[in-house]
This record gives structure tokens, sequence and C-alpha cells, in this order.
């Protein structure tokens, strides 16, 4: 991968992926390689970007995708994946591991659905449900309604009594 590509179209989408990847994970192992994985395929799904939407959506679509992807081989063969360590600029980010309220929150997350996963973290990032929906393969209204009911299941998770 070229890392002007990297630096570009990738690393300024970090924080999406990261965020993705590890509502998806278990462990730093698995995180470094649901990462790679999504950012190989970033590289390698460059020319299929038709801009029917913002690069950032494509992001989130390809991230899940890989994820989704990446999980169902997983629960089929308990496969086993190598990887190397993470570029130096994310270690940074990934450090944000150690919060606990926050990984309070993603193993709450980790909880659901694969797909109201990926549904909560697009709501978290404030996207419109227009674009959810989009990402997801639904419709907005249906976004809406399943939203409340992830967030219902996540205050129960996380024992949050609802005013």
């Amino acid at each position: 991968m070229g890392s002007d590509f990297y630096t570009t179209s990738i690393l300024p989408y970090a924080a999406i992926i990261i965020k993705i990847c590890r509502a998806y994970t278990n462990n730093q192992q698995d995180f470094e390689d649901y990462y790679q994985e999504v950012c190989l395929q970033i590289w390698r799904s460059k020319d299929n970007f038709k801009q029917q939407s913002e690069w950032s959506t494509w992001i989130y679509r390809l991230s899940l995708n890989v994820c989704l992807t990446y999980l169902k081989k997983a629960k089929n063969s308990q496969q086993h994946f190598v990887s190397d360590s993470l570029p130096e600029e994310l270690i940074a980010d990934s450090q944000n591991f150690e919060e606990q309220s926050i990984d309070q929150l993603y193993l709450a997350i980790r909880q659901l659905s694969e797909i109201d996963r990926g549904v909560i973290l697009l709501y978290l990032e404030e996207k419109p449900y227009q674009e959810i929906a989009a990402i997801i393969g639904s419709n907005a209204n249906n976004i809406g309604v399943r939203i409340k009911r992830i967030k219902q299941r996540l205050n129960k998770i996380l024992n949050i009594k609802e005013n």
C-alpha cells in the first residue's frame, strides 16, 4: 500500500476504522488483524469507489463488511490471523483501550447483534438516519426504531435506569 494513499485516504479516517474494529473484537491482537484487513481492503477496493456517497460513508460500509466477514469466518472455522503491529501513529489512539468507562461501553456493545453494533457505532458518530440506512442496507424509519431499541438494551446491559 502506498504511503501517500494511506496518509491521505485512510489515516484521516482511522478513528472510524478503530471504533468499528474495536466493537467486533475482544482483544488487541484481533483488533490489529481487523484494522489491517480493513486498510488492505480499502486499498484493494479504492478503484471501486463510485463517489455515490461520501468517502467516510464508504469507509464505514467497507469496515463493517470486513469486520462482519471476519467474524463469520472466525465463528465457522475458529481461524486465527497473523498480524504485524499497528503503525506508530495509531498506537496513541489505541491506548484509549485503558479508559474504563469506554471499555464498559464497548463490552456492552459487543453483546449486541452484529448489525446492531454497526448501527449504534454510526449513531454514536452522529451520522444521520438516512446515511446509517444506506450503510446498513435498511431505511431511515427502521433505523430510528432500531436505535431506540438498541439504547434500551444497552441501558439494561449497563444497568442504567431510564428516566
